[in-house]
């Protein structure tokens, strides 16, 4: 039976709709003041909140702004004897379903209620949906990643902590989610933490949660993510952020797994795996006196490396055409491909940020270039086109090769950065138009008019 809320000053208002909730099967709790609908929303989940405006003490638009801050919040539906357009719009922007006004239409309260309740459960639905939605294709066919692959099947159905290594951008997320998403755990959570975009003095709220008041501007209850994570998988990525008093927190709890949120002395007992990632040298770390070596032990039980992007080239035109379909797609742009020099100068260019960079990349050229079916070399950013340009000089047999390259790399890279006007192009070359084109004929560069 739905769980729905009564809150309201008036106990013939409260009982009345106590029973005619009842007999519509659903399960009512009352209130009769915001304050105390907050502390059994804390303790208690709803479907729906049936929400006064006027109330004695905290008004139901101060509760219903708390309410909607809470994880998965309950539908509410303001009711007020003394509404107002004003009070309407402002219930609405602070996440309100539906306005009622007094006195009650028991018809339309049983309607809205019932939309209300469908619109929770579809809310619901959508986000197990998205959980279940594939988020870890891996792909590259090199030697590395069809290994790491192995790797992951092996060991994702056990419930070993794994300590993922490797640069920024190469995809430790993707394979922390492959690890998840093929263990016995799939279809729990799986609860991901940035320790290096979360402040020092927010993390340790984030991971084990806080009580009402138990710092300044903590004025509701927050669930943190061991908890989410209960059966689940945590995911700490770039572990190697986080501080020494968090380290502290963090390793008592893999010991015992319970803790105590920020306020609380009252402990949760947890059961999650744990999946950490870093860009760090942990070993290096700890010798600066930076990383706990007892925190190291506990989370590298199973390590992994994931190679950097130069280490697996033959990897890149996989992943651009991957990255190619699926921003097409996103984009509703039309069908597009990559032609050979493309895919050459990609993989030809060092790639500093990894498999990230490359994503990027590929999403500004499906943007930048809607009516364009085929993305030559010439559509890729200028410092990937440079790069790439400049690893092809020890290509050259003869000195007119090397200089009619370079030439035509040149114009090519000026030409894109004029949109493909020639007359303008040929102003900054320092040349006439005539001259340009005819360079651009003997180079075998298409001119568009």
């Amino acid at each position: 039976m739905p769980n729905i809320l009564i809150v309201d000053d008036e106990l013939g208002i409260r009982e009345s709709l106590q029973g005619i909730l009842e007999d519509e099967g659903y399960k009512p709790a009352l209130a009769d003041s915001a304050e105390a609908c907050l502390e059994i929303v804390r303790k208690r989940s709803f479907d729906a909140i049936l929400l006064d405006v006027w109330l004695p003490g905290m008004d139901g638009l101060d509760a219903l702004e708390q309410i909607r801050t809470m994880d998965d919040p309950p539908e509410v539906i303001m009711i007020s004897g003394h509404g107002t357009i004003e009070t309407a719009v402002r219930a609405t922007k602070l996440g309100a379903f539906d306005f009622l006004e007094k006195p009650l239409s028991l018809e339309k309260t049983l309607i809205v209620l019932k939309n209300a309740l469908e619109a929770k459960r579809l809310r619901s639905e959508n986000r197990d949906l998205k959980r279940q939605l594939p988020k870890s294709v891996i792909v590259g066919e090199s030697i590395p990643m069809k290994a790491l692959r192995q790797q992951i099947a092996l060991m994702a159905p056990t419930n070993g902590r794994v300590l993922i290594y490797g640069e920024s951008g190469t995809g430790k997320e993707l394979v922390a989610r492959a690890i998840h998403d093929q263990s016995l755990r799939k279809d729990a959570m799986f609860v991901e933490v940035n320790c290096a975009a979360i402040p020092e003095d927010m993390i340790e709220s984030e991971l084990f949660g806080h009580r009402v008041g138990a710092f300044a501007g903590a004025t509701t209850t927050k669930v943190g993510k061991f908890e989410k994570a209960h059966d689940g998988t945590l995911f700490l990525d770039e572990v190697g952020d986080m501080s020494l008093k968090t380290q502290a927190k963090v390793l008592r709890t893999l010991d015992e797994w319970r803790f105590a949120p920020v306020g609380s002395e009252e402990t949760i007992t947890v059961d999650a795996r744990v999946i950490a990632a870093t860009n760090h040298d942990l070993e290096e770390e700890i010798s600066k006196g930076n990383f706990r070596e007892d925190l190291f032990y506990r989370l590298n039980v199973i390590p992994f490396s994931v190679p950097p992007l130069r280490e697996r080239t033959e990897d890149i035109p996989l992943l651009a055409r991957h990255f190619l379909k699926e921003f097409s797609s996103q984009y509703s742009r039309q069908t597009k491909e990559l032609t050979d020099d493309a895919i050459d100068t990609l993989m030809r260019y060092s790639w500093p940020g990894n498999v990230r960079e490359l994503r990027n990349v590929i999403e500004r050229i499906v943007i930048m270039n809607p009516t364009v079916g085929r993305l030559d070399r010439k559509h890729l950013p200028p410092l990937v086109y440079r790069d790439g340009s400049r690893r092809t000089t020890g290509e050259f047999s003869t000195l007119q090769q090397a200089r009619a390259a370079y030439e035509r790399d040149y114009i090519l890279k000026k030409l894109d950065e004029n949109h493909g006007n020639v007359s303008r192009t040929a102003e900054v070359l320092g040349l006439e138009r005539s001259h340009l084109y005819r360079k651009m004929k003997a180079l075998q560069i298409a001119v568009k008019e």
